[in-house]
């Protein structure tokens, strides 16, 4: 049966008119209110902006030929295929990451490449679950096939070197997203993780990859550049940009990694998007002294066996309540929704890029739907659900696509 058809038999059966309903019945039972958003999370096309599978996967030695089984079904990491059909995942970014030690040693570039053959390998491997999507219409296409599309963003500019033609390259090869740097500043910007300030911004080399991106139709990703660096942005770029894994500062004072509240609204005030980052020490103050707090004990007892850190480790975060949950997620929407419009916020997990510091119902791909069920809570129609799911990511694409010039 046709997934939309199915949607709206349930929400008839359930006594919900339409989609543009904003309220739930307050005595829609809880079992209920989860039908309705599972069936949402699979009628909408779920994006994610984030998943950092291919780097994950690199860790382990990963081979497609002997270890294919394993992007299927496994007990490993967040994401399997199982797992993101179960969730209603329909569109997670494979995050193409760049760590900053490539930047001294070399050889990001190549990282990048074979990076990038891993997700098209998974594609070929398993052609009837997984396809490769460099547009929102190809997301769609293969939507209506059942299959999971693997767009791809670039975490770290890095591997474009000192030579602008590369951006064109990896355009070429299936990046639809840059972020600009990673966790130090590199020759494109400044970090907000390195406080050095290379550059007090964008550099100069920095300014001309945001003008090629514009031109060869890559979004310009702000997560985890200095808060100079997204002003320079901002004031240069002719087309709106994303944050593909950020939350709100407003939660987590004194984060640079996060998004202050006039940074949102200026990111709102250009059309871009916020999508919001499920690690806990990205969603809660909490959380953030907590993991402090356990840093400061371990650096103190260097001596301390792996065993012995891995136990102490679990048993404080279990003992100081380190794990955010669901519903601080939806805070996090909630104030983008405040601060900008409904228009400007959607989803970027950094599922398998974030350990094991998953709130609580969100521990894994499988478990949108919990999300989709706090916001109906909160009286989001289904209209804003989904663009929350898919449309305001997609806009946002394709007016980049649209502004390309080759």
């Amino acid at each position: 049966m046709n997934k939309a058809l199915t949607l709206l038999i349930l929400l008839f059966l359930l006594g919900c008119q339409s989609k543009e309903n904003s309220e739930t019945s307050a005595t829609t039972e809880a079992s209920d209110l989860m039908a309705i958003a599972d069936s949402l999370a699979h009628a909408y096309i779920i994006t994610d902006g984030h998943v950092d599978l291919p780097y994950r996967l690199k860790e382990t030695n990963f081979d497609l030929l002997t270890d294919g089984e394993i992007l299927l079904s496994t007990e490993e990491g967040d994401f399997d295929y199982e797992r993101a059909k179960k969730g209603g995942l329909d569109a997670p970014f494979m995050s193409i990451y760049i760590p900053a030690e490539y930047q001294v040693t070399g050889g990001a570039k190549e990282l990048a490449d074979s990076l990038i053959d891993m997700v098209e390998g998974i594609t070929k491997l398993y052609p009837e679950k997984f396809a490769l999507a460099v547009t929102p219409e190809e997301v769609r296409r293969n939507f209506t096939e059942g299959k999971i599309s693997l767009p791809m963003g670039m975490e770290n500019g890095a591997p474009i070197g000192d030579n602008l033609s590369n951006v064109e390259y990896f355009r070429n090869r299936g990046i639809r997203y840059i972020t600009l740097t990673h966790s130090k500043n590199n020759l494109i910007c400044d970090s907000s993780y390195d406080t050095t300030r290379l550059w007090n911004g964008l550099s100069p080399f920095g300014q001309e990859v945001v003008k090629e991106m514009n031109r060869v139709g890559i979004m310009v990703d702000i997560s985890h550049v200095s808060d100079s660096t997204f002003y320079d942005v901002m004031d240069l770029t002719d087309v709106p940009v994303i944050a593909s894994h950020s939350s709100c500062r407003h939660f987590t004072p004194g984060f640079e990694r996060n998004m202050a509240d006039d940074m949102i609204r200026r990111l709102g005030e250009e059309n871009g998007v916020i999508q919001i980052n499920f690690g806990s020490t990205f969603l809660d103050e909490h959380s953030q002294k907590v993991s402090n707090d356990l840093g400061d004990f371990m650096e103190s007892h260097p001596d301390l066996s792996d065993s012995a850190r891995d136990a102490y480790r679990q048993k404080f975060m279990t003992d100081n309540n380190f794990w955010s949950n669901v519903s601080k997620v939806a805070d996090h929407i909630d104030h983008v929704v405040e601060l900008a419009g409904i228009d400007h916020v959607a989803i970027g997990s950094d599922y398998d890029g974030v350990g094991d510091s998953l709130p609580v119902g969100l521990k894994d791909v499988s478990m949108f739907p919990n999300l989709i069920a706090e916001l109906l809570k909160r009286g989001y129609s289904y209209e804003d659900i989904e663009k929350i799911c898919y449309k305001n990511v997609f806009r946002v694409w394709q007016a980049v696509e649209d502004a390309a010039s080759i």
